[in-house]
């Protein structure tokens, strides 16, 4: 195959073999990828390009176009380089632990976030002790497909192998809770008796809480699918497969451990991440936020473990979030608090859009329904620090993009 080289190539999809191959072209080298994001295997090719990694269509995933790496969530593998285009996914190098090494990070949550931190300190180099508990029954699994894949196997949702923790001296305790944390004595008693000394600890266990928007909700109200708000199941009746409800007064309660820098907490050592994270977003002038993203959690966990091994480093991400809903992909970036007016792309009623949340003149968010890889856009703009105005929402034939 020739490929001729042009000033405005910089990636295209070409067909070798049987294998789908994302060419690229950058400061005059060509380099060859896998095409599909590891994420979820979307075709990068239709992604959008900025600098030296192009960002997932899909779901915002980030690779550098020069090693191949995965540099923004969501995700678990780097896409395979051209000596390895055989291959679906490439796993970055990683360490073990060293026989008479005593240090121990322990990781509290089987989630995102300490699966992320945890494959980050190997990558690193760390060689201690390395301690995952999760009071699941289950190894780290992939949560956001439970949301949009009916009847999936445990199985199949696994982000790694139990060989693969193995290999590099993760230690998962599954089906074990934290009860208490003495950050004097630095230990972790659990629910079975069992206290754990630990030198760096990262509370990342998650949370619950529930939202609703009003588009979603007429989307599967049209669809016949009712809601029972406030409600709990009493009883359910097999004869006539009905369900019975009883009212009853629900209370929220959050509770969120702040960041005070580098995703460490108020007390040295002790790290927090995750969903039940309160931390300082860079995109919106480092006001406190906190945000339930499977991708930002990722992040944490991997911002957790550099600043755990004294590598100094900020967070600088954008959020992105996705779901499907009857077969209609919604994608958002960016974070929206405070917005003033919407600049609309698309046509709602078609459901296929584009919407431009706009404070102070500027883009600070935006949605969309079938209006790939717009949201993508938007986020490396975002992330780059690069402002889009209002003027630039509002051209009709968005340029900018």
């Amino acid at each position: 195959m020739r490929l001729h080289c042009t000033v405005s190539l910089r990636m295209m999809e070409v067909e070798v073999g049987r294998h789908s191959v994302l060419l690229t072209r950058f400061e005059g080298k060509f380099n060859a990828f896998g095409n599909l994001c590891t994420h979820y295997g979307a075709p990068l090719s239709k992604g959008f390009i900025s600098g030296q990694r192009v960002r997932c269509p899909w779901h915002g995933s980030c690779f550098n176009l020069i090693t191949g790496d995965l540099e923004e969530y969501p995700g678990m593998d780097c896409l395979p380089c051209h000596k390895t285009i055989r291959q679906q996914k490439r796993l970055k190098h990683m360490g073990r632990a060293e026989p008479g090494v005593t240090h121990t990070i322990l990781l509290l949550g089987g989630g995102a976030a300490s699966l992320s931190c945890a494959e980050t300190l190997r990558q690193e180099n760390y060689n201690g002790r390395i301690i995952m508990v999760s009071r699941d029954d289950l190894l780290p699994y992939d949560k956001t497909r439970l949301s949009k894949v009916m009847n999936v196997e445990s199985s199949s949702i696994m982000l790694r192998t139990k060989e693969f923790y193995q290999q590099y001296d993760i230690e998962v305790w599954l089906k074990k809770e934290a009860l208490s944390v003495d950050t004097d004595m630095k230990t972790v008693t659990f629910d079975d008796g069992l206290v754990q000394k630990y030198d760096q600890l990262l509370i990342s266990t998650g949370c619950r809480y529930e939202r609703y928007t009003q588009i979603l909700h007429t989307m599967l109200s049209d669809k016949n699918v009712k809601f029972y708000m406030n409600d709990n199941v009493t009883e359910v009746r097999h004869e006539n497969g009905k369900v019975k409800y009883q009212n009853t007064h629900c209370i929220f309660i959050a509770l969120c451990l702040p960041i005070v820098n580098h995703m460490q907490t108020n007390v040295p050592g002790v790290f927090c991440g995750g969903d039940l994270s309160t931390f300082p977003l860079a995109m919106a002038k480092d006001h406190r936020v906190n945000i339930g993203h499977w991708q930002m959690a990722q992040t944490h966990g991997r911002i957790a473990a550099l600043n755990m091994l004294g590598k100094q480093t900020e967070l600088n991400t954008v959020p992105f979030y996705w779901t499907v809903l009857l077969g209609k992909t919604v994608r958002y970036t960016g974070y929206g608090e405070g917005y003033t007016e919407i600049v609309m792309k698309g046509k709602p009623e078609e459901k296929k859009f584009l919407a431009l949340y706009i404070k102070n003149d500027q883009v600070i968010a935006a949605v969309s329904l079938n209006f790939d890889p717009a949201v993508s856009a938007v986020a490396e703009r975002l992330v780059t620090g690069k402002v889009i105005t209002k003027k630039e929402a509002q051209y009709v034939l968005l340029s900018w993009l």
